[in-house]
């Protein structure tokens, strides 16, 4: 079987509940998703991320010298109930289910096991946190370490659909859509005006539901996503491309836990790691691809994150000048944008 397919039928496998083995460097993990099984097994061991061990004061420094993502085994005294599981797993529950300890942290699992362990929880969108299982379990879904870099392979994307679609900035418009043989996001490109030899304007925007479509007034996406376009048919032609990517890689649900975190005190960055979950988990060779795709080998780029620059530079475009995006702040996402600024490196 592919090692791109024995990845997808992971993921898939997380998001129904089921058991997935990972074979790393010197064992075997079997693993079981907190959020989604329906129950865990008899065995009190469990695999959170290092940031999770820190709030129950099992990290050591060297795990947490690795980043909040990185993989901590633990084990709990007396019995691991389902709900005793999830309240371990997920942090926007501690102020209404303290936690009842003592909890010890293990030897560590097969480390390059347990870092993609916790890497597909995250493509599944689900908490980064697994009982481990004692006994083998024949049903699992296996799968190598090493098969989640061709998953997630940017060279498998290809342009799936054109059509014109008149809009609102501009009623010469053509939308693209990317597809992968791997990945079930779909990517799109949105080509604002008439494309002449001129150097385009170009947004990557990530996917944000709740900023884009619903209006929320938490971020600034949706503010940026309609002036990027408006700027581009100012300019001439440019392009936007919208990358499905939401919650800057981390999924809509974990998002929005990461939102109950930030109404409870943390900022946007300390409520990502509380999960587990990388501050930026973005993918942005993808839309280094999809622009060669569109044999589009330099760009004007429209952002305030030099990270972004520095990804497409890296993959073969060249960002002849970087424009910044200004959005004025409303009271409830200033602490946000100040929070880009100070902690993510955002320039105006």
């Amino acid at each position: 079987m592919p090692a791109a397919r024995r990845t997808a039928q992971a993921i898939d496998a997380l998001r129904h509940g089921w058991a997935i083995a990972v074979t790393g460097d010197t064992d075997t993990l079997y693993l079981l998703p907190v959020e989604t099984a329906v129950s865990g097994p008899d065995g009190p061991r469990m695999l959170i991320s290092a940031a999770r061990a820190d709030t129950l004061k099992l990290t050591n420094q060297a795990a947490a010298a690795e980043g909040p993502d990185a993989p901590v085994c633990m084990s709990v005294t007396g019995k691991l109930t389902a709900d005793l599981a999830r309240a371990i797993a997920d942090p926007v529950m501690d102020l209404r289910h303290p936690m009842k300890g003592p909890f010890v942290a293990e030897v560590p699992c097969d480390k390059s096991a347990a870092v993609v362990a916790l890497d597909l929880a995250r493509r599944a969108g689900i908490l980064p946190a697994f009982y481990v299982l004692d006994a083998a379990d024949k049903e699992a879904v296996t799968l190598g370490v090493a098969d989640i870099d061709d998953y997630a392979d940017p060279l498998h994307l290809q342009i799936a659909s054109r059509a014109r679609l008149p809009v609102e900035a501009h009623e010469n418009a053509q939308i693209v859509a990317f597809r992968s043989i791997n990945d079930l996001r779909e990517h799109i490109a949105l080509v604002i005006g008439a494309r002449d030899d001129s150097v385009p304007l170009v947004r990557l925007h990530s996917e944000c539901l709740t900023g884009d479509i619903l209006g929320s007034l938490k971020c600034d996406c949706g503010p940026q996503l309609h002036e990027a376009m408006a700027r581009m048919a100012d300019t001439g032609w440019g392009i936007l491309l919208y990358l499905r990517q939401e919650g800057r890689g981390i999924g809509l649900i974990n998002k929005l836990r990461a939102y109950a975190l930030q109404d409870q005190g943390f900022d946007t960055v300390d409520a990502n790691n509380r999960l587990g979950l990388p501050t930026e988990a973005r993918d942005f060779e993808i839309a280094a691809q999809m622009l060669k795709l569109l044999h589009v080998e330099q760009v004007k780029l429209l952002t305030n994150n030099p990270q972004k620059v520095e990804a497409l530079g890296a993959h073969g475009i060249d960002v002849t000048e970087r424009r910044p995006l200004k959005i004025d702040a409303n009271r409830h996402n200033a602490r946000y944008l100040d929070t880009k600024k100070t902690r993510t490196g955002h320039q105006l």
